[in-house]
C-alpha cells in the first residue's frame, strides 16, 4: 500500500500531517512540534506492512526540517502498527538486537 502526507494543520510551533492511502483514507498521522532548541516528531500508522513506505516519506521530511533549522535537535518517536521504528536503520538494528 502506498501512503502519502496530507497536511491537516500548520502553525508556527507545530505541524500535523495525516498519513493517507491512495484512496485518501487516513491511516495515521505525524506531528512536528517546535521548541526553542528542539524539534519533536511523533507519528503513528495503523497499518502494518508499510514500515518502509512510512520511513521513506518521513525521513526526507525530517531531514528537510532539520536542515532548515540546523541549530535544533530532533527527537522522534514513530510507530507502524504497534512496533516502534527509527528513521536511522542502524539504531533500529541495535534496538532489535537488545530485544531479541
Amino acid at each position: 500500500m502506498e501512503i502519502f502526507f496530507s497536511p491537516e494543520l500548520m502553525h508556527q510551533h507545530f505541524q500535523i500531517l495525516n498519513v493517507v492511502d491512495s484512496k485518501e483514507n487516513a491511516v495515521g498521522n505525524v506531528a512536528f512540534m517546535f521548541d526553542e532548541k528542539k524539534i519533536y516528531v511523533y507519528g503513528i500508522v495503523e497499518e502494518e506492512g508499510v514500515t518502509e513506505n512510512f520511513r521513506s516519506i518521513v525521513t526526507p521530511y525530517i531531514k528537510g526540517i532539520a536542515s532548515a533549522h540546523p541549530d535544533l535537535e530532533v527527537y522522534s518517536c514513530l510507530y507502524v502498527g504497534c512496533k516502534k521504528i527509527s528513521v536511522n536503520t542502524e539504531d533500529e538494528e541495535k534496538e532489535q538486537k537488545k530485544e531479541g
